[in-house]
């Protein structure tokens, strides 16, 4: 396993600058948003796909700091109910294929996205519950007549420009949230789907992430370092179906942390150990959300945290093997 870091955080850095600072931090990879709901300011595909020369500097800046790509991000929704919409998020993700294709790149991080109620909806439509009975006939169009078909057909583009990973963040309203929202999505459309495993969407929901990460062994295609620090009182009176502004810091049921200030250093030991349990050898990469830390100070906590939990060598042979 590498240490990485989602650049989007540092937009406001020239990509060498921001390079260079992550390079002198001690990072190994780095994950480099090119849309949709991810800011594109250090991998622009309109821009890069545009010039072969932009593309050979890039590649020249990430050699001159030591670093790889581990992944392309492009989250966005797809399958909104607004074709316009739909077609934005769609064109993002093929033009990121085409991209990943050019800078050797096998994964790319994104959403299931959420579909409306039925052909003519305006807005997403996430389904929490089964009844009343309306719900689960709901369900059947998202799933039997957008998700699957779209994912299958976009697969295959995917495909197409060497792209042999697509990474599903599990982020409630999305169809895909958990493991086995994640794990039906990828039986109907084939092991090209995965997880990109985020722990800290999972804790608010009530999962262990350890246990849901070995759930899904084997289709676990990337790995985001982020924390979430539950509040005991706000979600004993709300419970942690919040939709509270991200600014209600007092009265919100729980708040994206930097990993070690949500949940405790042996949890993330685990999932650490976890990860070389299930084989996974690719980038452990920080995403900093944190709203009570500076980016400077939550990625700098984070990476040295990381530093002293990573697992980064494969075990030799036991000395009674």
């Amino acid at each position: 396993m590498k240490l990485g870091v989602l650049t989007v955080p540092l937009q406001g850095k020239p990509t060498e600058e921001a390079f260079a600072y992550l390079h002198n931090l001690g990072v190994q990879t780095v994950e480099l948003g090119t849309g949709g709901y991810t800011n594109h300011n250090h991998c622009n595909p309109d821009e890069l796909l545009a010039d072969e020369k932009k593309i050979d500097e890039l590649k020249a800046l990430l050699a001159k700091y030591d670093l790889e790509i581990s992944v392309l991000s492009c989250h966005g929704n797809p399958v909104h109910p607004n074709k316009e919409t739909a077609q934005a998020y769609h064109q993002v993700f093929v033009d990121t294929c085409k991209l990943a294709q050019k800078l050797g790149v096998d994964t790319v991080v994104t959403f299931s996205g959420c579909p409306g109620d039925c052909p003519n909806s305006k807005y997403p439509n996430w389904v929490t519950c089964p009844w009343p009975d309306d719900f689960g006939k709901i369900l059947e169009y998202q799933w039997n007549d957008v998700l699957i078909p779209y994912w299958k057909e976009t697969a295959k583009i995917a495909e197409s420009y060497g792209v042999k990973k697509i990474a599903f963040e599990m982020h409630p309203g999305f169809c895909v949230y958990n493991p086995a929202t994640l794990l039906r999505l990828r039986e109907a459309v084939g092991p090209i789907i995965g997880a990109n495993f985020d722990p800290s969407h999972l804790i608010w929901q009530g999962m262990d992430p350890v246990e849901a990460l070995k759930a899904l062994k084997g289709a676990v295609y990337h790995f985001h370092a982020k924390d979430t620090r539950v509040d005991p009182r706000n979600k004993a009176v709300n419970g942690v179906l919040d939709t509270g502004s991200y600014g209600d810091l007092s009265t919100r049921s729980w708040l994206f942390r930097t990993i070690g200030y949500g949940s405790d250093v042996k949890m993330w030991k685990d999932l650490m150990s976890t990860l070389q349990l299930i084989e996974y050898d690719g980038s452990v990469s920080i995403e900093h959300e944190d709203a009570l830390m500076s980016v400077q100070q939550g990625l700098e906590k984070a990476i040295a945290f990381l530093q002293d939990v990573m697992i980064t060598e494969k075990p030799a042979a036991m000395w009674w093997a």
